[in-house]
């Protein structure tokens, strides 16, 4: 009865979701808090308190019809305009409303683009380790994924893999940073080395190739670390952002593209991206929400909560003998895992602690483990990361060094 299409993602379903269910069950059984769940992203530092006094004061000061009501696809003018204005303030970029197109959170947004740009058989090539959904995403359109293999030293894109990964048929590239699953930054020098590749293929090829910059987690950076945009980079670049992790949204669905008036037919590209909305079914991004992003679009979450976690959690498990690359943004630990992964899972789960793997990520033996969730979790499960540090013979590993 389904579609044949939809067969392998009913057969595959998400591992994150899959563990999330889990966990929830688990929570039943066991006492939520004798169960660690660390698999979904779900942020659990609030919105800022101004979120909900303006979801209030909109509703008490503005006319019903324009909260509620239908705009153009492409987003309110002045909430477009808004979101231009503080790109332009705290990047130095020229945009204006009209390279703005409001969106039903990130993912919709990078469907929406990827309905613009691919014709069946393109290429959009994805660095590994990746967010598995853009595989999905890439289908929807009859597109190919092509898989750049990670350098599992830094988790930075391996350049050399990714040159002999573009052909004739590529037509996009799909970057993700501060990076899920590592916490990886991708640095202003591996941009510009990524942006001359592009060129030199492009002229190669002789048709522009498209780099889409996937950024939930870009507010959510550490120690001073600088995030670039890509734009000034690259001109065939587009940005898919959403404020589900910046504003602790991720139910409320708000994001946006930004498509340069520098892009390659750039005119074209919008009206195709704005009607793309329309017909994939989303019509216009959330009404009330566009609303409260025009008032509370530059606010802040508690970053100072995720470090202190991202501090607890990488210092104790590094401790314990666990091999992990420090994150510099996001909320997410990518762990080696100490024996084989389904095991590791496995007797993760023994101890009621729910990690992804990382297969789920095109990257086998690792784990992610999400710390957007409450200190207090993090010191309740170290026990039970300490006592599976030790069962895996992780803590054998550690004194053989000593």
């Amino acid at each position: 009865m389904i579609a044949d299409k939809m067969r392998p993602l009913v057969e595959n379903n998400s591992a994150i979701r899959a563990m999330f269910e889990e966990g929830k069950k688990m929570a039943v059984q066991y006492g939520a808090q004798n169960v660690y769940d660390f698999s979904l992203g779900n942020p659990n530092v609030p919105a800022p308190d101004s979120i909900n006094q303006a979801i209030i004061d909109i509703l008490k000061e503005e006319d019903t019809t324009l909260v509620h009501g239908y705009m153009s696809n492409a987003g309110f003018d002045d909430v477009r305009q808004s979101v231009a204005g503080s790109l332009n303030r705290r990047f130095q970029t020229d945009f204006h409303k009209d390279n703005i197109l409001m969106t039903v959170g990130a993912a919709s947004g990078m469907n929406v683009i990827l309905k613009t740009l691919l014709d069946p058989l393109d290429e959009v090539i994805v660095f590994a380790p990746y967010f598995m959904e853009y595989g999905a995403y890439v289908r929807n359109y009859d597109g190919v994924l092509t898989i750049v293999p990670p350098d599992t030293s830094t988790f930075q894109p391996d350049l050399s893999e990714f040159k002999k990964k573009i052909t004739k048929k590529t037509k996009a590239v799909i970057m993700n940073t501060p990076n899920n699953p590592t916490g990886v930054v991708y640095s202003a020098e591996t941009l510009k080395k990524i942006a001359s590749i592009l060129l030199i293929k492009e002229k190669e090829f002789n048709h522009p190739i498209v780099l889409i910059s996937d950024e939930p987690y870009r507010e959510l950076a550490y120690d001073g670390v600088e995030v670039p945009y890509v734009t000034s980079f690259y001109s065939n670049t587009i940005v898919c952002y959403s404020y589900s992790k910046s504003l602790s949204l991720p139910g409320e669905r708000i994001g946006y593209l930004v498509i340069p008036d520098q892009f390659e037919d750039s005119k074209q590209v919008i009206a195709a991206a704005v009607i793309a909305n329309r017909v994939l079914g989303c019509v216009n991004a959330p009404s009330l929400m566009q609303r409260v992003i025009l008032r509370c679009g530059d606010e802040k979450v508690n970053l100072q909560a995720y470090q202190k976690n991202r501090d607890l959690l990488y210092e104790s498990l590094t401790g314990y003998g666990y091999t992990c690359v420090k994150p510099e943004g996001a909320f997410y630990l990518f762990v080696k895992s100490p024996i084989e992964e389904k095991e590791f899972i496995d007797l993760c789960k023994r101890h009621r602690v729910l990690l992804v793997p990382g297969s789920s990520f095109a990257c086998p033996g690792y784990v992610r483990i999400a710390y957007c969730v409450s200190y207090d979790q993090i010191e309740r499960s170290l026990p039970a990361f300490k006592m599976i540090a030790k069962e895996s013979g992780l803590a054998e590993k550690r004194e053989d060094k000593r």
